[in-house]
């Protein structure tokens, strides 16, 4: 079997794209991870699978696979890129797109400057809806918003949380640079407190109206740009008093800026998204 792909890049998040609307395709786990792989495959975070809608009014359905071979919920570098595929290949024409996830609807808008914004929704701060189990915890408030210890992760670790459809734990550091993704992120991630493991963030805050991001994936280990990672550092750095209302993110992959007009608004999400090549992998 003779699969066709297209790799496409957001701000460093790389993306493998599969038409499954013209082409049907039941994406294995055991398939994303091949596909993602960089060595034996083709190479991305994410696999990102268009198929058609099932809900009426909605245009199209939006899949995402970790390199792990799991199916998660958003993934908003990848989203800008969803919607760029769809131009490039002729499947939309519209600029403004209206697509489903696993657990909510997106809406994407193609600029003429060719940058994506994405509507990424409310974020969400329940417990039960991240979820995260805070039990025993006693948090430290800042602002309008609670830190939360996790010190059997690290000592000194605290930590915002909160869900942009997916869940983040949001850490402040002093330097994103000398910041330990590469140990604390996968303790984070697996941390007992998220029974759904969460994206773990690292946040510099240069002004109010500007950060720089280190953001280790559930499932993808560190990226060059993380999206809904990007938006949760921003709507946490609000809350805690830290951040403007609109916000330049410096992730390591290139600049995404994030809008938060208003505590019961959603949050917007702008940035690029690029096709690198296409091809063709014998499965």
């Amino acid at each position: 079997m003779r699969l066709k792909f297209t790799k496409m890049q957001g701000a460093g998040n790389d993306f493998v794209v599969l038409d499954a609307l013209r082409s049907p395709l039941e994406l294995t786990p055991a398939l994303a991870r091949r596909l993602a792989d960089r060595r034996f495959g083709i190479g991305a975070d994410q696999i990102l699978l268009v198929e058609p809608s099932r809900t009426p009014g909605i245009d199209f359905r939006y899949r995402i696979y970790n390199s792990s071979g799991e199916e998660v919920e958003h993934c908003g570098n990848g989203a800008r890129c969803f919607v760029r595929y769809l131009h490039e290949h002729g499947l939309s024409d519209k600029t403004t797109v209206k697509v489903e996830t696993v657990n909510n609807v997106l809406e994407l808008r193609l600029g003429a400057d060719g940058r994506v914004t994405v509507d990424m929704n409310r974020p969400l701060f329940e417990h039960a809806r991240i979820p995260f189990d805070a039990t025993g915890l006693v948090p430290r408030r800042e602002g309008g918003f609670e830190l939360w210890p996790l010190a059997d992760a690290g000592a000194g670790v605290e930590v915002a949380v909160l869900s942009m459809g997916n869940p983040h734990a949001v850490m402040r550091v002093a330097d994103v640079d000398a910041a330990p993704v590469a140990t604390l992120g996968p303790r984070i991630e697996t941390h007992a407190r998220f029974p759904r493991h969460v994206n773990a963030g690292f946040m510099q805050v240069l002004e109010p109206d500007a950060v720089r991001l280190r953001v280790h994936e559930r499932g993808a280990g560190e990226t060059l740009a993380c999206g809904t990672g990007a938006c949760a550092a921003v709507v946490a750095g609000i809350r805690l008093g830290w951040l403007a209302r609109r916000v330049t993110v410096q992730a390591r992959g290139g600049e995404l800026l994030v809008e938060w007009p208003r505590d019961d608004a959603s949050v917007l999400m702008t940035g690029p998204a690029e096709t690198v090549f296409e091809g063709e992998i014998q499965l």
